[in-house]
């Protein structure tokens, strides 16, 4: 029977730490845009034009390096 008494305000305390976590994402608008984390992956639309233009020639070229050890192993 004692635990009870041990047990009743830790639960409380955890659930106000719980609603405090979940107030400040509300708060701090984690909730606003569900969708744009998941298609942020397959677009470098938040790369500056720089690192972009870079992320490009590097591909380009491991596609000429890809492209041209194939024809070395025909």
């Amino acid at each position: 029977m004692s635990i009870i008494y041990v047990l009743i305000p830790l639960a409380i305390i955890l659930v106000a730490v719980a609603l405090g976590i979940f107030f400040w994402a509300v708060r701090s608008n984690q909730f606003d845009d569900l969708e744009r984390q998941g298609y942020s992956i397959l677009f470098d639309d938040d790369l500056p034009e720089e690192q972009r233009r870079k992320a490009t020639s590097s591909e380009s070229s491991s596609t000429k390096k890809t492209d041209s050890t194939a024809s070395h192993n025909e």
